[in-house]
């Protein structure tokens, strides 16, 4: 007889970028990152986790970069919002291609597509085993998907936010660039924001801190970390107080 699965996590919101999408391309989607994702959250699901998931729209569009190619931030950042809106549909179909139930639910009001989020509502689906996908962003310019990562974690009561990247965790240097780079265990908000150690952005941290809310940095590209992760294994660096 098989051993349970001990958990540490029951309710966890899922940040993913939405550069990670496109795998190997420069742009758009990558199915077997789709397909990935989808696996891995199904698995994560039918340990009895509850899931919600913030997803960036950085294969699509990004704000900020938009700028240079002469978009105002305001108009860069609603076209971002809407990139996360197409992301969180493409993985939706994957997740329910494998029977998962799944909801998109998005900050601003595309009722024809998805759902208006309403934070009661989504806890509602997350008790009745729904996967829940929060796109749109929080519907203003400005703030990053990591900021409303950040916020709907506090709003729903998350256990934790992982941010799921293409690293394994937090280093003291680019990992990418430099073949001397340390990977942190566990770092602290105020180490985290004074070191500028590119977890997310300064508000988002901020947010996490004055709530509590302990965010994990992992790569959720390696098959199985997603429910690695929610079990509590150490592959990746941990931000608290």
């Amino acid at each position: 007889m098989e051993a349970p699965i001990m958990l540490k996590y029951k309710r966890i919101l899922l940040k993913l970028s939405g550069e990670a999408l496109a795998g190997n391309k420069e742009f758009g989607f990558s199915n077997e990152v789709l397909e990935s994702f989808a696996k891995q959250i199904k698995d994560v699901h039918e340990k009895g986790v509850e899931i919600a998931i913030v997803i960036g729209g950085g294969n699509i569009f990004r704000g900020i970069s938009g700028m240079e190619k002469g978009f105002d931030r305001v108009t860069g950042d609603t076209m971002g919002m809407l990139a996360t809106i197409m992301n969180g549909l493409a993985l939706q179909n994957s997740i329910e291609n494998l029977g998962v139930p799944t909801r998109v639910m998005t900050a601003l009001q595309m009722p024809q597509v998805a759902e208006l989020y309403i934070r009661r509502k989504a806890i509602r689906h997350l008790e009745k085993g729904r996967v829940v996908i929060f796109a749109g962003g929080t519907s203003n310019p400005y703030f990053t998907t990591d900021s409303s990562g950040a916020l709907r974690a506090v709003e729903i009561q998350a256990d934790v936010l992982a941010k799921g990247t293409k690293v394994d965790g937090i280093y003291d240097k680019d990992p990418m660039k430099f073949d001397d780079a340390v990977r942190y265990d566990t770092v602290t908000f105020d180490e985290a924001i004074s070191k500028n150690l590119g977890v997310m952005d300064t508000a988002a941290l901020s947010l996490c801190r004055e709530n509590e809310m302990p965010i994990v940095v992992f790569n959720a590209l390696e098959e199985g970390n997603i429910l690695k992760m929610a079990q509590g294994d150490n592959i990746g660096t941990t931000v608290k107080k």
